[in-house]
């Protein structure tokens, strides 16, 4: 009696462990199905995969990649910024380059052969054209000269007729191509009393000759 009942224990005790082993094993089935289908790879341990190492961003990616097309397509050097090792010296000379000369001024005071600008002409003296005192002799021509024209001219004076013939020398030296002028200035100097607006243009002409023969030195 106790046998049977033993053995009808151990019956009932191995249909549950059946039924619990059979049940077990459908929910394990069930799960490794549903993680498979969710693409979660998993280890024949249980535990969970290592996450592969992070890659670039495709958006940090991109942006290289385009700013390199870009500067390849534009031909556009790169920035100081790109080139390591490599500072930007403003005002540096280029290796191999010569400096250009700086330029001359045309006319400048320092230039080999420039001519000196024209001094000013001096003045020239009061008593130029004015012929010395002549001599008695000379005096005498002269006299007899102006005699010759207008024995009045003279009238008896002839250290003042040989004054006058200076002084008419010097304006012919001053003017010696404007007759005009000599013929009125002789008109004004040889003048006398019975005479004091001169002997005429005609008669100062002939003075004008005597005076170029005699005194006054050839122009």
């Amino acid at each position: 009696m106790r046998t049977r009942l033993l053995a009808a224990t151990l019956t009932a005790f191995a249909a549950v462990s059946l039924a619990a082993c059979s049940s077990s094993g459908s929910d394990s089935g069930g799960t490794a199905a549903g993680a498979s289908a969710s693409g979660a790879p998993t280890t024949s341990a249980g535990t969970t995969p290592t996450a592969p190492a992070s890659s670039p961003a495709p958006a940090a990616t991109d942006a290289a990649t385009a700013g390199t097309a870009s500067g390849a397509a534009t031909g556009a050097p790169p920035s100081p910024a790109a080139t390591p090792g490599t500072p930007a010296t403003p005002g540096a000379a280029t290796p191999g380059s010569t400096a250009a000369p700086a330029p001359s001024t045309p006319g400048a005071a320092d230039s080999p052969g420039a001519p000196a600008p024209d001094a000013p002409k001096p003045a020239p003296p009061t008593d130029a054209g004015l012929p010395t005192k002549p001599a008695a002799d000379l005096s005498a021509r002269l006299v007899a000269a102006l005699d010759a024209i207008d024995p009045a001219i003279v009238g008896g004076k002839p250290e003042l007729a040989v004054e006058r013939a200076r002084s008419q020398c010097q304006s012919m030296y001053q003017f010696p191509k404007d007759t005009a002028k000599l013929v009125e200035l002789a008109d004004q100097r040889f003048t006398t009393p019975d005479h004091p607006q001169g002997f005429g243009a005609e008669k100062a002409e002939k003075i004008l000759d005597a005076l170029r023969s005699t005194l006054c030195p050839p122009a």
